[in-house]
């Protein structure tokens, strides 16, 4: 594994490091930047500076801490987050369920990476407990209720995260992709479905996914991933010119969900239909500027085999095919007490996983 986080050690400052396998680096000894609680100051000196710190970290000698022995923070003071939408295989089975019968497609699917602004206020680091979100959603009789969700849902999802900021109206072309993108983070995007069934009509998803979305300690840099880039699927039909580049930027990551210790979904980021250049060239297309810490994540992901499903939505059918965990245990959503780790893995590099027990609400 290897990566930029931000930890601190018993009751001291936080700072900048680096994770070499099982280790923390402190990189506070080679300058400001990485006595900062954050990696704003690092991200915002664009491409050059990433790459010295890169090759500045991996030969530092500073001092070592084992992971065990650290407090893990935030990684980035996040400025906003977007949650696209990207996985046809998703899409696809997401419409089936709920719309039977018709294309479970959206008409704009297949010309854009739809995605919607989440809120970057709940965005928290891996490990953070899991509070189960009350909420408005309609019981059996279709009655509107005020309750605890009972169908409490993951999401598994690759994220990046702006260095370099633009400038209003200045849209960022895809090609540019890697002079504004620091690294990549694992993203959890909790999901309450009943509150999201609910309030999802007819604008976007709100209260069901704004309580908590779970990010990895680590940031991966780009340049890290260079080796791992591969072509995306074919799209069909071809999109428009300001979304055709970019399509050489799909990332062979494995992922891989645990439930309770048990793997219960196997997949890969490669699978994916829109790429991340795309995704931030759609954002900004309209000409709306992107700041030092701008989450943007891929929307769950998921393969076309059974099994490689990135949500438990989908995975159960809808709540009609429940999991059988090793020990007997069967789950259609999350209950209390449960613990979900998502893992990334490109060749040899770990991206760093995403934790989080679910608790019940105070």
């Amino acid at each position: 594994m290897a990566g930029f986080g931000v930890f601190s050690v018993a009751a001291g400052e936080p700072r900048v490091g680096w994770r070499s396998g099982g280790e923390v680096v402190d990189l506070s000894a080679l300058g400001a930047v990485f006595c900062s609680d954050s990696l704003n100051p690092l991200m915002a000196q664009g491409p050059a500076a990433w790459d010295d710190a890169v090759g500045r970290a991996r030969e530092h000698e500073g001092p070592r801490s084992r992971i065990e022995e650290v407090t893990l923070r935030l990684p980035f003071e996040v400025a906003g987050y977007i949650d696209f939408y990207s996985s046809l295989e998703h899409a696809t089975n997401v419409g089936r369920m709920f719309r039977p019968g018709a294309d479970p497609l959206p008409r704009n699917w297949r010309w854009l990476p739809a995605g919607y602004d989440g809120r970057a206020g709940s965005v928290a680091v891996s490990g953070t407990d899991v509070v189960r979100p009350r909420g408005q959603f309609a019981d059996e009789d279709g009655a509107p209720v005020f309750a605890p969700s009972k169908r409490l849902d993951f999401e598994l999802e690759l994220g990046f995260v702006v260095g370099v900021p633009s400038r209003p109206g200045e849209p960022i072309p895809a090609d540019r992709f890697a002079e504004h993108v620091f690294g990549v983070v694992v993203v959890n995007d909790w999901s309450a479905r009943d509150i999201q069934a609910w309030e999802t009509v007819p604008l976007g998803p709100f209260l069901g996914k704004s309580f908590l979305t779970s990010v990895s300690a680590w940031v991966t840099p780009l340049s890290l991933l260079e080796e791992h880039r591969v072509e995306a699927p074919v799209q069909d039909p071809p999109p428009l010119p300001y979304l055709a580049a970019g399509r050489d930027w799909a990332l062979d990551v494995d992922l891989a969900v645990e439930l309770n210790g048990a793997v219960v979904s196997r997949g890969n980021a490669r699978t994916l239909y829109w790429t991340m250049p795309q995704q931030l060239a759609h954002a900004t297309s309209n000409g709306s500027a992107v700041r030092t810490g701008d989450l943007m994540a891929s929307g769950t992901i998921s393969g076309p085999e059974r099994g490689s499903e990135g949500s438990l939505i989908e995975l159960t059918r809808n709540g009609t095919e429940p999991l059988e965990l090793p020990d007997g245990a069967k789950r259609t959503f999350l209950e209390d007490g449960d613990e979900l780790v998502l893992r990334a893995n490109a060749g040899g590099l770990e991206l760093g996983e995403v934790r989080g027990r679910v608790v019940a609400p105070a």
